[in-house]
């Protein structure tokens, strides 16, 4: 028996216990070459095929709660775990704070530390054609996010006294932007730090009744699985075994369209680890009502991120003895975990977390021997978000931070009024200006530029810049 006999033999007996051999039903076709057969049953063979009921039915059943309004007797309340905030003057808070930040160095000297990118999109948005990661916001330095990200790291290390490599660097790509991204990084030699690289994964479209849709006779419709895809692709990937075998006990995940992020921040590290939190999430507070965001709440007693639409106008409208709305705490996808937490809770739990996302899905007609563009809606893509696992969490801290400190978004094309390269980087020369002039230097010179800049092996949260005291800087700068 071939390779492809025993692939065929063991596809087929898949396909067939779960209902799906209709995909493989164009594969005796003449027309076909033996190496887009075999391509296909590769890909058919990695599809979780025994699973795909399971999540569909879980899906369609979250659906149907949602679509008819069904109590299930869970009110949503303000968050009231673990919180604190940088932009505090109380004196407890800030001892809190530098303690934080103390253990979670202890944490990245000892090895326990790994920072994890989500880097699968593309730079459609921005009117760039490649990934997301690779562009540059106009500073002088010509910095590319991924850049900006992999030398903060790099820096990390070095000032817990362990090295460049101290804490290693899992970045999760899509299908579409992988070769790219790796073929970037290793052009630039990884930027001397531990860095690896894995998709995120795909799930197949499905019709209402749960079959896989061909694209074409031996290509399945297949769509990315969401940012809650990483777990599962971590699983695939050998990236949590990767850091088990490591001696990694805490994990930071973020987004890459973030020009400001600090990765493995050792102050948000160290202040979940001092609370003893299983899971945790970097936030800004919302600076009125109606500002469209997510927001960390509890719903039955346990953790989680309600939709904007989600809340009524009272609930958003409500305010704290602080005058802060009570549902203030808005979400970045700026994530804590424990590994103990993924590997042995989240896991587990895996397939009980998608979501129904109807779509307009092109299917092969074989009866017209072509590829179809439907009009309507004929498909369903199921999705998961990376913070569907939050109310699996028995202890959630949450750090509050300064927006014009640490979030500085990169989605919408220059020109734009919000996140877009240009408000990116004034807020990046903003915190440049401020570190400087805190070091004890005085600013000259066109003082209202947008193109200050400290470099991230300069300083990786404004420390270091003690040469500056006494100084004029003229602007704008680059350091």
């Amino acid at each position: 028996m071939t390779d492809y006999d025993a692939l065929l033999s063991a596809v087929s007996a898949r396909c067939a216990a779960a209902g799906q051999s209709h995909v493989l039903a164009h594969l005796s076709s003449a027309d076909l070459s033996s190496d887009d057969k075999l391509t296909f049953l590769r890909s058919v063979d990695e599809v979780p095929i025994e699973k795909l009921s399971g999540y569909l039915q879980g899906a369609l059943d979250e659906e149907e709660k949602l679509k008819s309004g069904a109590d299930d007797g869970e009110t949503i309340e303000p968050f009231d775990g673990e919180a604190v905030s940088t932009a505090t003057t109380d004196a407890a808070q800030l001892a809190t704070l530098k303690e934080a930040h103390a253990a979670g160095m202890k944490a990245v000297a000892n090895g326990e530390v790994a920072a994890l990118l989500l880097a699968g999109g593309q730079g459609t948005r921005l009117g760039y054609d490649g990934p997301k990661g690779m562009y540059e916001i106009g500073l002088p330095s010509k910095r590319t996010l991924f850049q900006f990200m992999a030398e903060r790291i790099k820096k990390l290390g070095l000032l817990s006294g362990k090295g460049p490599k101290a804490v290693p660097f899992y970045v999760m790509t899509s299908p579409m932007n992988h070769a790219a991204t790796t073929a970037y990084f290793a052009e630039h030699d990884n930027f001397g730090i531990d860095v690896q690289f894995f998709p995120q994964g795909t799930l197949p479209a499905l019709t209402p009744e749960g079959k896989m849709i061909l694209e074409a006779p031996t290509s399945l419709a297949v769509a990315p699985d969401g940012n809650g895809g990483i777990y599962p692709a971590m699983v695939k990937h050998g990236i949590l075994a990767d850091m088990k075998a490591r001696g990694i006990k805490y994990v930071h995940a973020f987004g890459v369209d973030n020009a400001l992020v600090k990765p493995a921040d050792p102050a948000f590290v160290g202040y979940c680890i001092q609370k003893g939190a299983d899971c945790g999430n970097k936030v800004l507070w919302k600076t009125s009502p109606g500002e469209k965001v997510g927001v960390v709440a509890t719903k039955g007693g346990r953790p989680c991120i309600v939709e904007y639409s989600d809340i009524s106008k009272e609930m958003s409208e409500r305010r704290g003895a602080d005058g802060r709305l009570v549902f203030g705490a808005g979400n970045i996808c700026n994530h804590f975990y424990t590994l103990d937490f993924m590997e042995n809770v989240i896991v587990p739990n895996l397939g009980s977390m998608y979501h129904i996302a109807r779509k307009k899905i092109p299917y092969y007609d074989a009866g017209k021997g072509e590829t179809v563009k439907p009009e309507s809606n004929n498909g369903i893509k199921l999705e998961s978000f990376i913070f569907d696992v939050f109310p699996l969490s028995k202890k959630m801290a949450v750090l509050d931070v300064k927006r014009e400190e640490e979030f500085a978004p990169v989605k919408n094309p220059p020109g734009s009024a919000s996140d877009s390269p240009d408000t990116a980087r004034k807020l990046f020369s903003g915190v440049a200006k401020k570190w400087a002039t805190a070091a004890g230097a005085t600013l000259a010179g066109e003082v209202g530029s947008d193109m200050c800049e400290v470099g991230p092996l300069t300083s990786y949260g404004g420390e270091g810049l003690e040469d500056l005291n006494g100084k004029e800087v003229e602007c704008p700068f680059s350091l």
